[in-house]
């Protein structure tokens, strides 16, 4: 029985720290690797949906439903961001780094004068059960479960609905896709959107898991851009390995030696990768194919 429980232990870690890394990444994934857009404002859309998530909770919304506002609203920001500043850039990117990380700042200090310095939160759902005599969290299965789908559905709507296809047609040959007739400028900024929205999400999942702070985001922000780096480019075939490769070492080292040589771990595990492959786990997939 205890190796069963320690079977389990290390695989609830893993998928905890999996969860993590692919909600955290999967809207900078769509930012970064399919637009070239360094959004340093990432942590903070995250924050904007973890907000909006609680108050909109508090108001007596059921949480689901104000898990889906949270993503909303932060898609809405993100699309009046697209249009306001980032369609201006999308020719100089070390631009782009300067203007969302003075958006990132806008909207944390915003948050701290107008709302304080920090906000009630909500209880986490579905309460505990108990194995081999250690408490796991059920909503943390749920977390881990909610990955899982995003990735799902990431990949559908990317590669089986109209709109995933002109993106994709968009992002890479941006020219011909215009002189097609399509509205390119309509795309980037729904795929902005959609990065934000995805970060929203992330935000709403785990605000009743955390604290309420203007600098929430920063808790996110580390490990979202090391999986994006460390997958490369593609989406869809770096995102998901990248979080199971960093969610062993960090949930390895998280469980001997604690949280600080977990972190410390991830740092040196992405060090190692992009030093082999440059181009990140995506890179080297789409290398062996051609």
């Amino acid at each position: 029985m205890e190796i069963l429980g320690a079977v389990f232990a290390a695989v609830y870690q893993f998928g905890d720290a999996f969860a993590f890394l692919v909600l955290s990444a999967c809207g900078l994934a769509v930012i970064f690797g399919m637009m070239g857009v360094i959004n340093l404002a990432h942590g903070e859309f995250i924050m904007c949906g973890a907000y909006v998530t609680v108050m909109t909770n508090r108001l007596g919304v059921p949480l689901p439903v104000a898990i889906l506002a949270g993503a909303l609203v932060a898609g809405a920001v993100g699309v009046l961001v697209e249009r306001l500043v980032i369609r201006h850039l999308y020719s100089r990117p070390l631009d782009t780094i300067v203007a969302t990380w003075g958006i990132s700042l806008i909207a944390t200090q915003g948050t701290l004068i107008v709302l304080g310095s920090t906000m009630p939160g909500v209880g986490t759902p579905f309460g505990s059960f108990e194995f081999a005599g250690l408490s796991y969290s059920y909503y943390r299965i749920v977390l881990m479960l909610s990955a899982v789908a995003v990735l799902a559905i990431l990949y559908l709507f990317f590669t089986r609905t109209r709109f995933g296809v002109l993106a994709r047609a968009t992002i890479q040959v941006p020219s011909m896709a215009e002189a097609l007739g399509v509205d390119t400028r309509f795309i980037y900024a729904m795929t902005f959107g959609l990065g934000a929205a995805l970060a929203g999400l992330t935000g709403g999942l785990y605000a009743p898991t955390m604290t309420m702070v203007p600098t929430m985001g920063t808790t996110f922000i580390m490990e979202a851009f090391v999986t994006v780096v460390v997958g490369g480019a593609d989406v869809f075939l770096g995102t998901a390995p990248a979080a199971a490769v960093l969610a062993v070492v960090k949930a390895t080292l998280t469980s001997w030696y604690g949280q600080l040589f977990g972190q410390i771990g991830l740092l040196i595990a992405v060090i190692i990768v992009i030093r082999v492959l440059p181009r990140g786990i995506s890179g080297f997939i789409l290398r062996e194919r051609a």
